[in-house]
C-alpha cells in the first residue's frame, strides 16, 4: 500500500477518524467506473436503457446548500420577528435596561461564533494556497478541516440566538423563572460539550484545545507555536471573558433576568475589581510565555515581547480607578495618564505586528492558490493588500484600547462594535503570522537539506581522497 501524507487529497474523514483510500485500488476503481461509463454510453447510443439508481436520486450539492441557507434565513426572520415583538410588550423605561443585560449573557458566545467562522476562513485560505497548517501547529490527522469548524460555527449561530430570543420572549410574557434558565443552560451545555470525555464530538480537537489553554495558563514546559498562537488570539477576546465573568457570577448569585448590576454595590456590578483582573489575565498569561521563551531560548526579542504585553496593564488599571477616586482626580489626573498609557501601548503593539509578527518580504504569498480562484486573483501580489492591512490594523489597534477600558463599557452597542472589529483584525493578523512562520520552516526545512548535501559531498570527496592515496 502507497503512503499518503496527512494532506493528500485522498484522506478523507468519517466523523472524527481518518479515512486512508489505497491509490492504486483507488485509480483501479476509478478506470473499471470509466469503462463502465463508456458500456453505458454505448448502450444508450444504440437505444438500449439503463436503470436508474439510488445516487441518481440525489439531489446535488449545490441544491441542498440553498436549501440549507434558505431554512436558515427563515429561521433568522423567525427569531427577529419573536424578539421584537416581545421587546415592545415592555415599558419605554424597562426596555433598555433589559436589552443590556440580555446582552450581557449572549454577547460573549455571539463573538465567539464570529471568531469561530473566522478561523474557518482562515483554514480554508491555508488549504487553497498550500500552506500546511497541520505541521505548523502539530495536529494529529484528526485536525478539524475547514468544513468541520464551519458545522461548529453554524451550529453555534442556530443555538445561541434561539436561547437570546426564548429569554427575551419568556420574560416579557411574565415567565421571569424560565427566561433566567436559558442563560444557564446555555452555558452548562457548553461546558459539558467541551469537557465530555468520550470519543464524540471531535475529541481530539477538544483535547487538543483544553490542553493547550492549560498549557497557556501554566506554561511549566516549553512553548510551541500553538501554545503562544492561541494566547494570542485570547489577548483580543478579553471582552468575551470580561462579560462571561460577570455572567457566570450573576448566575452564582441569582440575579438573572434582573438589573441588580446595575447598582454601584452589586456584587456583580460595573465597580467590581474583578473586571479589571479578568481583562488583564490573557496578557499576563502571554507575558508570562515570553519570559519562559527567554529562559529556554536566550533571545532578547522574548523580554522585548514581553514589554509589549506589560503595556496593557497601565491602560486597564488606570480606566478602572475611575469608579474609585473623586471626578476631580480622574479628570486632572488619571485620565491624562490613561491615554498616554493606551499611545504607548497601540503603537508598541502595531510596530510589532508589522516588524515582527510579520515579515513583509513575504507577505500576501499565501493568497497564491494552487488553482486559479477569484480570491487569489484580487489579493495575491496586489499594493492595496498591503495598504490596507497595515492602515486598518493601525487604525484598529488603536480603538481596541476603547474596549480595553473599563469606564466606557456602559455604551454597549459600540463596545460590541469594537469587540467585533478586533476579532476581524486578529483575523487579518492570523494570515500573515501564519504565512511568516510557513516560510520559516521552509527556510529552515531548506537550510538543512542544503548542510545535509555539503557534508556528503565532502565525505565522498574524503573518501575519494583516501581511496586515491
Amino acid at each position: 500500500m502507497l503512503a499518503v501524507p496527512a494532506n493528500s487529497p485522498h484522506l478523507r474523514k468519517s466523523g472524527s477518524r481518518p479515512v486512508v483510500y489505497d491509490l492504486d485500488e483507488f485509480e483501479e476503481e476509478n478506470g473499471a467506473d470509466e469503462s463502465l461509463l463508456h458500456s453505458v454510453e454505448g448502450n444508450d447510443s444504440r437505444g438500449g436503457a439503463t436503470p436508474m439508481n439510488g445516487s441518481g436520486m440525489m439531489p446535488s450539492p449545490v441544491l441542498l446548500w440553498r436549501f440549507k441557507v434558505l431554512l436558515f434565513l427563515i429561521w433568522g426572520c423567525i427569531c427577529c420577528k419573536i424578539g421584537w415583538d416581545s421587546v415592545m410588550r415592555m415599558s419605554a423605561d424597562k426596555r433598555e435596561l433589559f436589552l443590556y443585560e440580555a446582552f450581557l449573557y449572549f454577547n460573549p458566545l455571539l463573538l465567539a461564533a464570529l471568531m469561530v467562522w473566522l478561523w474557518g476562513i482562515n483554514l480554508w485560505v491555508f488549504a487553497q494556497g498550500g500552506v500546511n497548517y497541520a505541521k505548523i501547529f502539530d495536529l494529529d490527522q484528526n485536525h478539524l478541516t475547514h468544513g468541520e469548524i464551519w458545522k461548529c460555527a453554524m451550529w453555534m449561530t442556530i443555538i445561541v440566538p434561539t436561547s437570546m430570543t426564548a429569554y427575551i420572549y419568556l420574560y416579557s410574557h411574565g415567565e421571569v423563572a424560565y427566561a433566567a434558565s436559558q442563560p444557564v443552560l446555555l452555558y452548562a451545555a457548553i461546558v459539558m460539550v467541551l469537557i465530555f470525555p468520550f470519543d464524540i464530538f471531535y475529541f481530539s480537537s477538544r483535547y487538543f484545545f483544553l490542553r493547550t489553554l492549560w498549557r497557556i495558563v501554566f506554561p511549566l514546559q516549553a512553548i510551541s507555536f500553538a501554545d503562544f498562537f492561541l494566547a494570542d488570539i485570547l489577548t483580543s477576546m478579553v471582552k468575551v471573558f470580561s462579560d462571561l465573568e460577570r455572567s457566570v457570577c450573576r448566575m452564582v448569585h441569582q440575579q438573572v433576568a434582573t438589573i441588580a448590576w446595575l447598582e454601584a454595590d452589586s456584587v456583580c456590578g460595573s465597580h467590581s475589581v474583578v473586571i479589571p483582573l479578568v481583562l488583564v489575565l490573557p496578557y499576563l498569561f502571554r507575558f508570562n510565555q515570553c519570559l519562559r521563551q527567554y529562559k529556554d531560548t536566550g533571545e532578547k526579542t522574548s523580554l522585548l515581547n514581553a514589554l509589549k504585553y506589560s503595556t496593557a496593564v497601565p491602560v486597564i488599571f488606570l480606566s478602572t480607578l475611575k469608579y474609585h477616586v473623586f471626578p476631580e482626580q480622574w479628570t486632572n489626573f488619571y485620565r491624562p495618564l490613561w491615554l498616554l498609557s493606551s499611545v504607548v501601548n497601540s503603537s508598541y503593539s502595531f510596530y510589532w505586528d508589522v516588524t515582527r509578527d510579520w515579515d513583509l518580504s513575504g507577505f500576501t504569498r499565501i493568497f497564491k492558490f494552487s488553482k486559479p480562484h477569484l480570491f487569489s486573483y484580487l489579493l495575491y501580489g496586489r499594493r492595496w493588500v498591503y495598504v490596507w492591512v497595515i492602515g486598518s490594523n493601525l487604525v484598529l489597534r488603536c480603538t481596541w484600547t476603547y474596549k480595553l477600558s473599563a469606564h466606557l463599557r456602559h455604551n454597549y452597542l459600540t463596545v460590541f462594535t469594537i469587540a467585533a472589529l478586533e476579532i476581524f483584525r486578529r483575523f487579518q493578523w492570523i494570515f500573515f503570522r501564519v504565512e511568516n512562520e510557513w516560510n520559516k520552516m521552509n527556510n529552515k526545512s531548506h537550510m538543512q537539506l542544503s548542510t545535509s548535501e555539503k557534508s556528503n559531498e565532502e565525505e565522498n570527496l574524503l573518501h575519494s581522497m583516501n581511496y586515491n592515496v
